[in-house]
C-alpha cells in the first residue's frame, strides 16, 4: 500500500487530469490573444516615429523662416543692395568713336578706362537682341563669335583713344589666338569685358591685347587679340 501511494504521489504531476487539460486549452486559447495585443504595438511604432520626424521637420522650417525674417529685416532691400556700374563713357560717346551701328554695335557702356593700359566695358544681353531668334529659338545663347566681336570693340575703344583727335581713325580685327569659351552666355546676362594692352607697335599701328569676358564674376571667354588701326 505504501509503495502504491508513493508511486501515485510521484507520478501524479505527470498525469493528464481533466483539470490540467482544461488549463492547457485555456493557455492555448490565451496565446493568440497575447499576439493580437502585441501587433498593434509593433504597428504603432512607425507611426510614432513618422510623427516625430514630421514634428522635427516642421520645427526646422519654422526656425529657418524666422531666421530669414530676422536677417532680411536687418538687410538692405535687394533692389538697393547692388550699385549700378559706373559710367566712364556712355553709348552716345561710344558711337562717336566706334563706326559700328545696329545690329553690330555690341558695347553699351565703358565702365573703366586706364589710358594705354586697359579698358572695361559691358554688354547687356537681352532677349530682344536680333541673333536670339536663330541662336537658338528654344535656348537663347549668345554666339561665341559675337562675344569675340564685342571684346574686339572694347579693344578698339582702348586703341582709338591712344591718339585722341585723329580724324577718320578706325581699327580692324586682325587676328586672335588662344581663344577659349568657358561658359554659355544667355539672355539676361551682363557681359563684362576687360581688354588689356600687351604690346603696341605704333609704327605699324598694331596692338596685341589680352581679353577676358565675365558673367557674374566667372570667365566665360578669353583670348589674345590682334588689332590694327587705320584711317578711312
Amino acid at each position: 500500500m505504501a509503495s502504491t501511494v508513493v508511486s501515485q504521489s510521484i507520478f501524479s504531476p505527470l498525469s493528464s487530469s481533466p483539470s490540467s487539460i482544461s488549463k492547457k486549452k485555456s493557455v492555448e486559447n490565451a496565446l493568440p490573444l497575447s499576439v493580437t495585443i502585441k501587433q498593434p504595438l509593433s504597428i504603432s511604432r512607425p507611426n510614432v516615429l513618422s510623427t516625430h520626424f514630421k514634428k522635427d521637420h516642421k520645427s526646422f522650417v519654422v526656425n529657418s523662416t524666422l531666421s530669414d525674417d530676422d536677417s532680411s529685416s536687418a538687410e538692405t532691400p535687394i533692389e538697393l543692395r547692388y550699385p549700378a556700374f559706373p559710367t566712364v563713357m556712355d553709348i552716345n560717346q561710344i558711337r562717336e568713336l566706334l563706326p559700328h551701328r545696329f545690329p553690330f554695335l555690341l558695347v553699351d557702356r565703358l565702365i573703366e578706362y586706364t589710358p594705354g593700359v586697359s579698358a572695361v566695358a559691358i554688354k547687356n544681353v537681352t532677349i530682344n537682341d536680333n541673333f536670339f531668334p536663330g541662336h537658338f529659338p528654344e535656348r537663347p545663347i549668345m554666339p561665341g563669335v559675337l562675344m569675340v566681336e564685342a571684346m574686339a570693340q572694347v579693344g578698339g575703344l582702348l586703341l582709338l583713344q591712344l591718339e585722341p583727335g585723329q580724324a577718320g581713325a578706325i581699327f580692324f580685327f586682325a587676328g586672335i589666338d588662344k581663344l577659349r569659351f568657358r561658359k554659355p552666355v544667355t539672355a539676361g546676362d551682363t557681359l563684362v569685358m576687360r581688354m588689356t594692352l600687351i604690346k603696341l607697335q605704333k609704327r605699324f599701328g598694331i596692338a596685341k591685347m589680352e581679353g577676358k569676358a565675365y558673367v557674374g564674376g566667372e570667365v566665360v571667354c578669353e583670348g589674345e587679340f590682334l588689332l590694327a588701326s587705320g584711317s578711312e
